[in-house]
Formats: C-alpha cells, sequence, structure tokens
C-alpha cells in the first residue's frame, strides 16, 4: 500500500483537493477538484461535471503528468497545518458509469511519489514536524 492508515484517514475526511496539470505549452494549470481514493486501484479518482470537455481532462490526455494536493489547518491555537502532495501519472478515462450530473469520465491518478507532512505526527510540535517524503511503485 502507498498510503499511510493515517493518509487514508485524511483522504476519507476531505472530498476537494487541488490538481496541477501541464498545458500543451508548457504552462501549469492548477484547478479544484472533487476527489475520492479507489482502494481498488490505489489511486486517487477525480470526477466532476462535464469533466472529459475539461482543459485539465485534456491535459492528462496529453501527456498523463499530474501533481495533487490535500491540506487543511485543523487548528489555530497551536497553529497546525496538515498536507498531503501526490505526485505522479495519470490517465483520463472515459466510459466509466455515469453517476447523475457527471459524464461518466475520471481522471485516476497513480501516485509516484508521496510528500506528507503533519498527518502522521498528530502530536508533535508545530515547529518539529519533518516531511514523509517517499516514491511508490
Amino acid at each position: 500500500m502507498s498510503f499511510t492508515t493515517a493518509e487514508l484517514e485524511f483522504l476519507a475526511e476531505h472530498d476537494l483537493g487541488r490538481m496541477a496539470t501541464v498545458q500543451p505549452d508548457g504552462t501549469l494549470q492548477a484547478s479544484p477538484v472533487g476527489y475520492q481514493f479507489n482502494a481498488e486501484h490505489g489511486s486517487i479518482d477525480v470526477r466532476g461535471f462535464n469533466l472529459a470537455k475539461s482543459r485539465k481532462f485534456r491535459n492528462i490526455a496529453a501527456n498523463g503528468r499530474v501533481a495533487f494536493v490535500v491540506d487543511d489547518r485543523p487548528s489555530l491555537d497551536p497553529p497546525r497545518v496538515r498536507c498531503l502532495e501526490i505526485r505522479g501519472r495519470a490517465e483520463a478515462i472515459t466510459g466509466i458509469d455515469p453517476d447523475g450530473h457527471l459524464d461518466g469520465s475520471v481522471i485516476r491518478i497513480h501516485p509516484e511519489r508521496i510528500i506528507s507532512f503533519g498527518i502522521d505526527e498528530p502530536d508533535t510540535e508545530p515547529h518539529q514536524l519533518t516531511a514523509y517524503n517517499r516514491n511508490v511503485t
């Protein structure tokens, strides 16, 4: 499994992240997206209204490069920040069962590098936190 138990719980607590893709001219596009963890594939699945018509979907179809971030601030006093960044490759998939207003398209993110901060160390002093960075297969 590429994610720790605490990271999976963190992902399950949230449903909105930010995804960066590479446009044809090499510039980056960052978009807020809804997501779910797909246990069967060990992936992050992004869905959305008219997803197959979006620039982010076309970017993924063209080059498959992606970075995805979910973060929050569970406390201001003491200050707490939690962040999970997933870098890897993604697939632009069509023909998945449509879900109501969704078009049946999915961007499936396969982690290759995970950077986790403040998730596996909830009781550590804020300035003592260290990032848990690793490559996954």
